[in-house]
């Protein structure tokens, strides 16, 4: 299952999920002058940015709105990006956040683990149900190394205004999300012990997301927060188990560190590995400390 790859990546290249949302506003002016097109300066910028990081981060995210924005180029790009990630053995996460009744779920694995657009995983929301959003991708689970990560609790601001709502029985409606994908998790387990079939938990609220882990231990989890949303590598550790178990996404934090330094503009790709080299020695130090 291509939950045990992504956890062998973990073991040996560290925690860091490189989140590619691009926007042609954060190239350098240097770089992006070298091409005729947004097109190929966006799609150039991030060959660099993985070039510069493949072997020391676990995945790469690449979030679909960036990409749609640009019109139908945009989403050449998007397609080129996720395509060079496989050239260089790598793992795909496309964030679409798609969540659809049954039939156009379907056609949303379709598009999304096959063809132009086909990546390692992809992003859903669960919000219309397991029967209609979640169930029509399981078959590219078991049947074509595919995996899912589901929103859970985000680590916004706006989570608080549905995430956090409590039923009858006293459970939030993240914990039910959780519960439900917990028990199919708990059927599509990987070598590893987690399975395919992952959430997405912001690292935020660190009490809270303890309690969460330890109703949702099969699920291995996209965990968003880090730096610019003010999560930090303390609080990561929370939503780990044995130092595994998440992938810890960071996109301008990584896209963007050149702009810290002097004449980083010029070495952007470079100071994007130091972004990521850092990220994940502080959360390998502080899993040190826990143990």
């Amino acid at each position: 299952m291509i939950v045990d790859r992504l956890f062998d990546y973990v073991s040996k290249k560290g925690h860091v999920c490189v989140g590619l949302d691009t926007d042609f506003e954060y190239i350098p002016k240097c770089f992006a002058d070298k091409y005729k097109t947004k097109k190929e300066a966006v799609f150039n910028f991030n060959k660099e940015i993985i070039d510069a990081t493949y072997d020391i981060a676990a995945c790469y995210k690449v979030q679909i709105a960036y990409y749609e924005a640009m019109g139908i180029e945009g989403l050449q790009v998007y397609s080129d990006t996720l395509k060079y990630i496989k050239e260089k053995g790598c793992i795909s996460i496309a964030d679409i956040k798609r969540g659809d009744i049954s039939k156009t779920a379907e056609m949303y694995a379709k598009a999304h683990f096959t063809g132009d657009f086909e990546a390692d995983f992809i992003t859903l929301s669960p919000y219309m149900g397991i029967n209609d959003s979640i169930e029509p991708f399981l078959s590219y689970i078991n049947d074509n190394e595919k995996g899912i990560f589901v929103l859970v609790r985000t680590s916004n601001k706006g989570a608080k205004d549905f995430q956090y709502s409590i039923n009858q029985s006293g459970s939030t409606l993240y914990d039910t999300v959780g519960y439900k994908l917990q028990h199919i998790a708990d059927k599509n387990k990987g070598k590893c012990g987690f399975s395919s079939i992952g959430g997405v938990v912001g690292c935020t609220n660190n009490e809270e997301g303890a309690l969460l882990r330890e109703k949702v231990k099969s699920l291995f989890l996209l965990i968003p927060g880090y730096g610019a949303q003010g999560g930090g590598a303390k609080d990561v550790v929370p939503y780990l188990i044995n130092g595994n178990g998440g992938i810890v996404n960071s996109s301008r934090g990584i896209l963007l560190a050149y702009k810290k330094e002097e004449d980083g503009d010029k070495n952007f790709a470079e100071c994007s590995r130091n972004a990521v080299e850092k990220m994940r020695k502080e959360i390998w130090e502080e899993l040190k400390n826990e143990m």
